[in-house]
């Protein structure tokens, strides 16, 4: 249950990356998978890798994701302007 918390607050934090200029390696896609990758696992490590269950699952669990999902969509940024790689706008 906590990685399903972990995945919904990465999502969540994506929802913002609309605010700054799409210079993320793989557009929007990207960014989207970088909150999501970087939430899970930035919930994992800092549960200790393992993952908790349903029972010992509260509010503050989906916090634990926030740090995660913001360093990994600011990798995905870094690279894409590392890249030079602007979004393909139609």
């Amino acid at each position: 249950m906590a990685m399903f918390a972990w995945i919904m607050m990465g999502l969540a934090l994506w929802h913002f990356a609309i605010f700054i200029p799409d210079r993320f390696w793989g557009g929007i896609v990207g960014a989207f998978l970088g909150a999501l990758f970087g939430g899970a696992l930035g919930g994992l490590a800092l549960s200790g890798f393992t993952i908790p269950g349903e029972s010992e699952t509260h509010i503050l669990q989906a916090l634990e994701a926030v740090p995660g999902a913001l360093i990994g969509m600011g990798l995905v940024y870094y690279e894409g302007v590392r890249r030079k790689t602007p979004a393909l706008h139609l």
